[in-house]
Protein backbone atom coordinates (compact mmCIF):
# COMPACT_ATOMS: atom_id res chain seq x y z
CA UNK A 1 0.00 0.00 0.00
CA UNK A 2 1.38 3.43 -0.90
CA UNK A 3 2.10 6.00 1.72
CA UNK A 4 -0.64 8.33 0.50
CA UNK A 5 -3.31 5.64 0.75
CA UNK A 6 -2.43 4.42 4.24
CA UNK A 7 -4.68 6.33 6.71
CA UNK A 8 -2.22 5.95 9.59
CA UNK A 9 0.69 7.26 7.54
CA UNK A 10 -0.95 10.38 6.16
CA UNK A 11 0.73 13.42 7.74
CA UNK A 12 -1.29 15.10 10.53
CA UNK A 13 -0.51 18.75 11.21
CA UNK A 14 1.90 18.52 14.15
CA UNK A 15 1.45 22.14 15.27
CA UNK A 16 -2.27 21.58 15.82
CA UNK A 17 -1.52 18.29 17.58
CA UNK A 18 0.85 20.00 20.03
CA UNK A 19 -1.69 22.75 20.74
CA UNK A 20 -4.45 20.16 21.26
CA UNK A 21 -2.42 18.01 23.67
CA UNK A 22 -1.26 21.15 25.47
CA UNK A 23 -4.86 22.24 26.06
CA UNK A 24 -6.01 18.76 27.13
CA UNK A 25 -3.10 18.29 29.55
CA UNK A 26 -3.50 21.70 31.15
CA UNK A 27 -7.24 21.13 31.33
CA UNK A 28 -6.76 17.83 33.17
CA UNK A 29 -4.36 19.40 35.69
CA UNK A 30 -6.76 22.27 36.34
CA UNK A 31 -9.71 19.91 36.79
CA UNK A 32 -7.59 18.16 39.43
CA UNK A 33 -6.77 21.51 41.06
CA UNK A 34 -10.46 22.44 41.09
CA UNK A 35 -11.47 19.29 43.02
CA UNK A 36 -8.30 18.84 45.10
CA UNK A 37 -8.76 18.66 48.85
CA UNK A 38 -5.73 19.06 51.20
CA UNK A 39 -7.49 16.95 53.82
CA UNK A 40 -8.23 14.00 51.54
CA UNK A 41 -4.97 14.16 49.54
CA UNK A 42 -6.79 12.79 46.51
CA UNK A 43 -4.63 11.41 43.71
CA UNK A 44 -4.56 12.72 40.18
CA UNK A 45 -5.59 9.21 39.09
CA UNK A 46 -8.34 8.65 41.68
CA UNK A 47 -11.31 7.42 39.65
CA UNK A 48 -13.75 8.60 42.30
CA UNK A 49 -12.91 12.23 41.53
CA UNK A 50 -13.53 14.39 38.47
CA UNK A 51 -9.80 14.37 37.71
CA UNK A 52 -9.69 10.57 37.56
CA UNK A 53 -12.83 10.44 35.44
CA UNK A 54 -11.40 13.11 33.14
CA UNK A 55 -8.32 10.92 32.65
CA UNK A 56 -10.67 8.17 31.48
CA UNK A 57 -12.41 10.57 29.11
CA UNK A 58 -9.02 11.60 27.71
CA UNK A 59 -8.10 7.95 27.14
CA UNK A 60 -11.38 7.19 25.36
CA UNK A 61 -11.01 10.40 23.33
CA UNK A 62 -7.65 9.06 22.14
CA UNK A 63 -9.40 5.90 20.94
CA UNK A 64 -11.95 8.03 19.06
CA UNK A 65 -9.13 10.03 17.49
CA UNK A 66 -7.42 6.85 16.25
CA UNK A 67 -10.72 5.67 14.76
CA UNK A 68 -11.15 8.99 12.93
CA UNK A 69 -7.61 8.78 11.54
CA UNK A 70 -8.17 5.19 10.37
CA UNK A 71 -11.47 5.91 8.61
CA UNK A 72 -11.26 6.93 4.95
CA UNK A 73 -11.65 10.69 4.57
CA UNK A 74 -14.52 10.18 2.09
CA UNK A 75 -16.66 8.75 4.90
CA UNK A 76 -17.35 12.20 6.39
CA UNK A 77 -18.42 13.66 3.06
CA UNK A 78 -20.47 10.65 1.95
CA UNK A 79 -22.31 10.16 5.25
CA UNK A 80 -22.61 13.81 6.38
CA UNK A 81 -26.40 13.93 5.97
CA UNK A 82 -26.83 10.50 7.59
CA UNK A 83 -24.77 11.60 10.61
CA UNK A 84 -26.88 14.76 10.81
CA UNK A 85 -30.13 12.75 10.64
CA UNK A 86 -28.88 10.38 13.36
CA UNK A 87 -28.09 13.31 15.69
CA UNK A 88 -31.53 14.83 15.05
CA UNK A 89 -33.01 11.47 16.07
CA UNK A 90 -30.90 11.51 19.27
CA UNK A 91 -32.08 15.04 20.07
CA UNK A 92 -35.68 13.89 19.67
CA UNK A 93 -35.08 10.77 21.74
CA UNK A 94 -33.46 12.65 24.61
CA UNK A 95 -36.61 14.77 24.96
CA UNK A 96 -38.55 11.58 25.65
CA UNK A 97 -36.07 9.28 27.37
CA UNK A 98 -33.42 11.68 28.63
CA UNK A 99 -32.50 12.36 32.25
CA UNK A 100 -33.26 15.71 33.85
CA UNK A 101 -30.05 17.31 35.14
CA UNK A 102 -30.30 20.77 36.73
CA UNK A 103 -33.54 21.53 34.94
CA UNK A 104 -32.33 20.40 31.51
CA UNK A 105 -33.64 17.22 29.88
CA UNK A 106 -30.68 16.86 27.54
CA UNK A 107 -28.70 13.92 28.92
CA UNK A 108 -28.63 10.16 28.41
CA UNK A 109 -27.67 8.42 31.63
CA UNK A 110 -25.42 5.39 31.16
CA UNK A 111 -24.76 3.98 34.60
CA UNK A 112 -22.92 6.71 36.50
CA UNK A 113 -22.02 8.58 33.32
CA UNK A 114 -23.96 11.19 31.37
CA UNK A 115 -23.84 11.79 27.61
CA UNK A 116 -25.23 14.99 26.07
CA UNK A 117 -26.30 14.70 22.40
CA UNK A 118 -26.39 18.51 22.04
CA UNK A 119 -22.58 18.60 22.17
CA UNK A 120 -22.26 16.18 19.25
CA UNK A 121 -25.00 17.89 17.23
CA UNK A 122 -22.56 20.74 16.54
CA UNK A 123 -20.25 18.29 14.75
CA UNK A 124 -23.14 16.82 12.75
CA UNK A 125 -24.44 20.25 11.77
CA UNK A 126 -20.97 21.37 10.66
CA UNK A 127 -20.69 18.28 8.43
CA UNK A 128 -24.18 18.84 6.98
CA UNK A 129 -23.43 22.49 6.23
CA UNK A 130 -20.12 21.57 4.58
CA UNK A 131 -21.91 18.94 2.47
CA UNK A 132 -24.62 21.37 1.35
CA UNK A 133 -22.18 24.22 0.68
CA UNK A 134 -20.07 21.88 -1.46
CA UNK A 135 -22.85 21.58 -4.04
CA UNK A 136 -21.93 23.55 -7.21
CA UNK A 137 -23.93 26.73 -7.71
CA UNK A 138 -24.68 27.44 -4.06
CA UNK A 139 -24.95 31.20 -3.63
CA UNK A 140 -25.53 32.82 -0.24
CA UNK A 141 -27.13 35.80 -1.94
CA UNK A 142 -30.04 33.59 -3.02
CA UNK A 143 -33.01 33.34 -0.71
CA UNK A 144 -33.54 29.65 -1.50
CA UNK A 145 -30.00 28.65 -0.48
CA UNK A 146 -30.20 30.76 2.69
CA UNK A 147 -33.51 29.09 3.53
CA UNK A 148 -32.03 25.59 3.27
CA UNK A 149 -28.93 26.58 5.27
CA UNK A 150 -31.11 28.25 7.89
CA UNK A 151 -33.16 25.05 8.16
CA UNK A 152 -30.05 22.91 8.70
CA UNK A 153 -28.98 25.20 11.55
CA UNK A 154 -32.38 25.90 13.10
CA UNK A 155 -33.67 22.31 13.35
CA UNK A 156 -31.15 21.17 16.01
CA UNK A 157 -31.43 24.59 17.68
CA UNK A 158 -35.18 24.15 18.21
CA UNK A 159 -34.74 20.64 19.61
CA UNK A 160 -31.92 21.69 21.95
CA UNK A 161 -33.92 24.69 23.12
CA UNK A 162 -36.86 22.37 23.81
CA UNK A 163 -34.61 20.46 26.23
CA UNK A 164 -33.94 23.75 28.07
CA UNK A 165 -30.30 24.07 26.94
CA UNK A 166 -30.12 27.75 25.99
CA UNK A 167 -26.32 27.94 26.11
CA UNK A 168 -25.82 25.08 23.64
CA UNK A 169 -28.43 26.64 21.36
CA UNK A 170 -26.61 29.97 21.20
CA UNK A 171 -23.41 28.23 20.04
CA UNK A 172 -25.05 27.63 16.66
CA UNK A 173 -24.73 31.38 16.00
CA UNK A 174 -21.02 30.65 15.47
CA UNK A 175 -21.81 29.26 12.00
CA UNK A 176 -22.26 32.89 10.88
CA UNK A 177 -18.44 33.14 10.76
CA UNK A 178 -18.26 30.38 8.15
CA UNK A 179 -21.20 31.79 6.19
CA UNK A 180 -19.62 35.24 6.05
CA UNK A 181 -16.37 33.69 4.76
CA UNK A 182 -18.34 31.88 2.05
CA UNK A 183 -20.08 35.00 0.75
CA UNK A 184 -22.96 35.86 3.08
CA UNK A 185 -24.03 39.46 2.26
CA UNK A 186 -22.44 41.81 4.78
CA UNK A 187 -25.71 43.48 5.71
CA UNK A 188 -27.00 40.28 7.37
CA UNK A 189 -24.30 39.96 10.09
CA UNK A 190 -24.30 43.78 10.38
CA UNK A 191 -28.03 43.67 11.10
CA UNK A 192 -27.44 41.00 13.75
CA UNK A 193 -24.73 43.07 15.44
CA UNK A 194 -26.98 46.18 15.35
CA UNK A 195 -29.82 44.24 17.02
CA UNK A 196 -27.47 43.07 19.79
CA UNK A 197 -26.17 46.62 20.36
CA UNK A 198 -29.68 48.04 20.55
CA UNK A 199 -30.72 45.24 22.93
CA UNK A 200 -27.86 46.04 25.31
CA UNK A 201 -28.44 49.80 25.08
CA UNK A 202 -32.12 49.30 25.89
CA UNK A 203 -31.13 47.48 29.07
CA UNK A 204 -28.73 50.20 30.21
CA UNK A 205 -30.16 53.55 29.12
CA UNK A 206 -33.63 55.17 29.27
CA UNK A 207 -35.69 54.60 26.11
CA UNK A 208 -36.04 58.33 25.40
CA UNK A 209 -32.27 58.82 25.18
CA UNK A 210 -31.98 55.90 22.76
CA UNK A 211 -34.78 57.27 20.55
CA UNK A 212 -33.05 60.65 20.38
CA UNK A 213 -29.77 58.92 19.52
CA UNK A 214 -31.45 56.93 16.71
CA UNK A 215 -32.97 60.08 15.20
CA UNK A 216 -29.68 61.98 15.38
CA UNK A 217 -27.76 59.08 13.83
CA UNK A 218 -30.16 58.67 10.90
CA UNK A 219 -30.24 62.44 10.24
CA UNK A 220 -26.44 62.52 10.16
CA UNK A 221 -26.38 59.58 7.74
CA UNK A 222 -28.76 61.39 5.38
CA UNK A 223 -26.80 64.65 5.59
CA UNK A 224 -23.50 62.88 4.86
CA UNK A 225 -24.93 61.15 1.79
CA UNK A 226 -24.11 62.53 -1.67
CA UNK A 227 -26.71 65.12 -2.70
CA UNK A 228 -28.06 63.02 -5.57
CA UNK A 229 -29.03 60.28 -3.06
CA UNK A 230 -31.06 62.58 -0.84
CA UNK A 231 -34.51 61.91 -2.25
CA UNK A 232 -37.91 60.97 -0.86
CA UNK A 233 -37.19 57.27 -1.29
CA UNK A 234 -34.05 57.52 0.88
CA UNK A 235 -35.80 59.61 3.52
CA UNK A 236 -38.71 57.14 3.62
CA UNK A 237 -36.32 54.18 3.96
CA UNK A 238 -34.45 55.88 6.81
CA UNK A 239 -37.74 56.71 8.52
CA UNK A 240 -38.91 53.10 8.33
CA UNK A 241 -35.51 51.95 9.63
CA UNK A 242 -35.80 54.38 12.54
CA UNK A 243 -39.30 53.17 13.39
CA UNK A 244 -38.10 49.55 13.29
CA UNK A 245 -35.20 50.32 15.62
CA UNK A 246 -37.51 52.11 18.06
CA UNK A 247 -39.97 49.20 18.03
CA UNK A 248 -37.10 46.83 18.77
CA UNK A 249 -35.97 48.95 21.72
CA UNK A 250 -39.54 49.14 23.00
CA UNK A 251 -39.93 45.35 22.79
CA UNK A 252 -36.83 44.60 24.88
CA UNK A 253 -38.68 44.97 28.19
CA UNK A 254 -41.42 42.60 27.06
CA UNK A 255 -38.86 40.04 25.86
CA UNK A 256 -36.84 40.15 29.08
CA UNK A 257 -39.75 40.23 31.52
CA UNK A 258 -42.36 38.05 29.76
CA UNK A 259 -40.49 35.72 27.40
CA UNK A 260 -37.28 34.79 29.22
CA UNK A 261 -37.34 32.42 32.17
CA UNK A 262 -36.53 33.76 35.62
CA UNK A 263 -32.95 32.43 35.75
CA UNK A 264 -32.25 33.82 32.26
CA UNK A 265 -33.67 37.19 33.25
CA UNK A 266 -31.50 37.23 36.36
CA UNK A 267 -28.35 36.52 34.32
CA UNK A 268 -29.03 39.51 32.09
CA UNK A 269 -29.66 41.74 35.11
CA UNK A 270 -26.34 40.64 36.63
CA UNK A 271 -24.56 41.41 33.36
CA UNK A 272 -26.01 44.92 33.27
CA UNK A 273 -25.49 45.57 37.00
CA UNK A 274 -22.85 43.24 38.57
CA UNK A 275 -23.55 44.67 42.04
CA UNK A 276 -27.15 43.49 42.08
CA UNK A 277 -27.85 40.87 44.78
CA UNK A 278 -24.19 39.82 45.33
CA UNK A 279 -25.26 37.07 47.74
CA UNK A 280 -27.96 35.73 45.42
CA UNK A 281 -28.17 35.86 41.62
CA UNK A 282 -24.88 37.75 41.39
CA UNK A 283 -22.94 35.24 43.53
CA UNK A 284 -21.38 33.21 40.72
CA UNK A 285 -19.99 36.16 38.76
CA UNK A 286 -18.85 38.00 41.89
CA UNK A 287 -16.93 35.01 43.25
CA UNK A 288 -15.49 34.21 39.82
CA UNK A 289 -14.07 37.73 39.50
CA UNK A 290 -12.71 37.57 43.06
CA UNK A 291 -10.98 34.26 42.30
CA UNK A 292 -9.37 35.50 39.08
CA UNK A 293 -8.41 38.85 40.58
CA UNK A 294 -6.83 37.24 43.63
CA UNK A 295 -4.35 35.43 41.38
CA UNK A 296 -2.75 38.75 40.39
CA UNK A 297 0.34 38.44 38.18
CA UNK A 298 1.82 35.03 38.96
CA UNK A 299 -1.04 33.30 40.81
CA UNK A 300 -1.12 31.58 44.18
CA UNK A 301 0.50 28.41 42.90
CA UNK A 302 -0.72 25.00 41.77
CA UNK A 303 -3.27 23.54 44.26
CA UNK A 304 -3.07 26.70 46.39
CA UNK A 305 -6.29 28.41 45.32
CA UNK A 306 -8.35 29.32 48.38
CA UNK A 307 -11.50 30.16 46.41
CA UNK A 308 -11.33 26.63 45.02
CA UNK A 309 -10.64 24.89 48.31
CA UNK A 310 -13.60 26.49 50.08
CA UNK A 311 -16.03 26.02 47.16
CA UNK A 312 -16.79 29.72 46.78
CA UNK A 313 -17.10 29.35 42.99
CA UNK A 314 -19.76 26.81 41.91
CA UNK A 315 -19.18 24.52 38.90
CA UNK A 316 -15.46 25.30 39.12
CA UNK A 317 -14.31 22.18 37.29
CA UNK A 318 -16.82 22.68 34.45
CA UNK A 319 -18.24 26.05 33.35
CA UNK A 320 -15.99 28.11 35.66
CA UNK A 321 -12.71 26.23 35.13
CA UNK A 322 -11.04 29.48 34.02
CA UNK A 323 -11.38 30.72 37.60
CA UNK A 324 -8.96 28.00 38.74
CA UNK A 325 -6.50 29.03 36.02
CA UNK A 326 -6.71 32.70 36.97
CA UNK A 327 -6.43 32.14 40.73
CA UNK A 328 -3.61 29.59 40.78
CA UNK A 329 -1.60 30.80 37.77
CA UNK A 330 -2.47 34.49 37.67
CA UNK A 331 -2.34 36.83 34.71
CA UNK A 332 0.64 35.01 33.23
CA UNK A 333 -1.06 31.60 33.29
CA UNK A 334 -4.33 33.04 31.96
CA UNK A 335 -2.44 34.72 29.12
CA UNK A 336 -0.72 31.44 28.23
CA UNK A 337 -4.07 29.63 28.06
CA UNK A 338 -5.60 32.36 25.88
CA UNK A 339 -2.48 32.29 23.68
CA UNK A 340 -2.93 28.53 23.23
CA UNK A 341 -6.45 29.08 21.97
CA UNK A 342 -5.40 31.94 19.69
CA UNK A 343 -2.68 29.71 18.27
CA UNK A 344 -5.11 26.82 17.77
CA UNK A 345 -7.74 29.01 16.10
CA UNK A 346 -5.15 30.69 13.88
CA UNK A 347 -3.79 27.34 12.80
CA UNK A 348 -7.26 26.00 11.96
CA UNK A 349 -8.04 29.06 9.83
CA UNK A 350 -4.66 28.83 8.04
CA UNK A 351 -5.26 25.15 7.27
CA UNK A 352 -8.85 25.85 6.18
CA UNK A 353 -7.63 28.39 3.63
CA UNK A 354 -5.23 25.81 2.19
CA UNK A 355 -7.92 23.21 1.50
CA UNK A 356 -8.49 22.10 -2.07
CA UNK A 357 -12.10 21.06 -1.48
CA UNK A 358 -14.85 23.43 -0.46
CA UNK A 359 -16.23 20.75 1.86
CA UNK A 360 -13.01 20.74 3.93
CA UNK A 361 -12.71 24.54 3.93
CA UNK A 362 -16.30 25.10 5.05
CA UNK A 363 -15.97 22.44 7.75
CA UNK A 364 -12.68 23.98 8.93
CA UNK A 365 -14.32 27.38 9.39
CA UNK A 366 -17.19 25.74 11.26
CA UNK A 367 -14.65 24.19 13.65
CA UNK A 368 -12.91 27.54 14.17
CA UNK A 369 -16.23 29.32 14.73
CA UNK A 370 -17.51 26.82 17.32
CA UNK A 371 -14.27 26.82 19.33
CA UNK A 372 -14.02 30.64 19.14
CA UNK A 373 -17.59 31.08 20.39
CA UNK A 374 -17.05 28.71 23.31
CA UNK A 375 -13.78 30.36 24.35
CA UNK A 376 -15.13 33.90 24.01
CA UNK A 377 -18.34 33.27 25.95
CA UNK A 378 -16.85 30.99 28.62
CA UNK A 379 -13.98 33.31 29.52
CA UNK A 380 -16.20 36.36 29.05
CA UNK A 381 -18.78 35.12 31.56
CA UNK A 382 -16.16 34.39 34.23
CA UNK A 383 -14.91 37.98 34.09
CA UNK A 384 -18.37 39.54 33.86
CA UNK A 385 -18.35 40.54 30.18
CA UNK A 386 -20.85 37.91 29.05
CA UNK A 387 -24.01 36.49 30.63
CA UNK A 388 -23.64 33.16 32.42
CA UNK A 389 -25.08 30.71 29.88
CA UNK A 390 -23.30 27.54 30.95
CA UNK A 391 -21.08 26.38 28.11
CA UNK A 392 -17.73 24.60 28.64
CA UNK A 393 -14.23 25.85 27.88
CA UNK A 394 -12.97 23.57 25.06
CA UNK A 395 -10.55 20.82 26.19
CA UNK A 396 -10.37 22.33 29.72
CA UNK A 397 -13.79 21.88 31.31
CA UNK A 398 -14.56 18.56 32.97
CA UNK A 399 -16.93 16.30 31.05
CA UNK A 400 -16.87 13.43 28.59
CA UNK A 401 -19.43 14.82 26.14
CA UNK A 402 -17.54 18.09 25.87
CA UNK A 403 -14.08 16.55 25.44
CA UNK A 404 -15.31 13.90 23.01
CA UNK A 405 -17.24 16.34 20.85
CA UNK A 406 -14.42 18.88 20.59
CA UNK A 407 -11.88 16.14 19.88
CA UNK A 408 -14.07 14.62 17.17
CA UNK A 409 -14.78 18.08 15.74
CA UNK A 410 -11.09 18.95 15.49
CA UNK A 411 -9.70 15.64 14.31
CA UNK A 412 -12.23 15.19 11.51
CA UNK A 413 -10.80 18.42 10.12
CA UNK A 414 -7.22 17.24 10.68
CA UNK A 415 -8.12 14.03 8.84
CA UNK A 416 -9.42 16.06 5.88
CA UNK A 417 -6.31 18.23 5.97
CA UNK A 418 -4.04 15.17 6.13
CA UNK A 419 -5.48 13.98 2.83
CA UNK A 420 -4.72 17.38 1.29
CA UNK A 421 -1.14 17.25 2.57
CA UNK A 422 -0.67 13.71 1.29
CA UNK A 423 -1.87 14.68 -2.19
CA UNK A 424 0.42 17.71 -2.20
CA UNK A 425 3.42 15.53 -1.41
CA UNK A 426 2.40 13.00 -4.02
Amino acid sequence: MSRNNDPLQQPIDWITLILYFGCVTLGWLNVYAAVYSPEDHTSLFDMSTNAGKQMMWIGTAAVLIICILVINHKFFDSFAYLIYAFMILMLLLVLVAGSNVKGSRSWFKLGSFLIQPAEFSKVATALALAKYMDVPGINLSKGKDLLYIGGIILLPCILILASNETGSTLVFASFAIMLYREGLPGWIPSLGIAVIILFVLALVFPKLYIFIGIVVLLVLIVLLMPRYNRNMSTILSMSLLGVGMMLLVTGVDFFVNDVLQKHQRNRIKVLVDPTIDPLGVGWNVTQAKIAIGSGRLEGKGFLEGTQTKFDFVPEQSTDFIFCTIGEEHGFIGSTIVIALFIGLLSRIVILAEKQRSKFARVYGYCVAGIIFFHVMVNIGMTIGLMPVIGIPLPFFSYGGSSLWSFSILLFIFLKLDARRTALSRW
